[in-house]
């Protein structure tokens, strides 16, 4: 009997450490799609649905540090002309 508790024990220990790992930590579950001045925003991250999460978005990290997931720049034009911007802007420093 202590080793079928033993084996339910492990085999819980296995399935917690799998569903755990299915979602990484820094994935955007949802977006929301209100408009941040571009003059808070310092990077980006896109995040792609497939590619370890569940969702495409934009992580927008603002200057004091914040990450904000808003909508990927295919379906968000503000998000875009952020991003857009932040190229432009990019560029013209090197």
């Amino acid at each position: 009997m202590a080793s079928r508790v033993a084996l339910l024990l492990l085999l819980a220990v296995i399935c917690i450490g799998f569903a755990a790992a299915e979602i990484p930590a820094d994935c955007c579950l949802s977006v929301t799609d209100k408009p941040f001045p571009r003059s808070k925003i310092e990077s980006y991250i896109i995040q792609e649905a497939g590619l370890g999460c569940d969702i495409s978005a934009t992580v927008l990290i603002t200057k004091n540090g914040r990450r904000l997931c808003t909508p990927h720049p295919s379906l968000s034009r503000w998000v875009k002309a952020i991003i857009d911007h932040m190229q432009k802007t990019k560029k013209g420093q090197h």
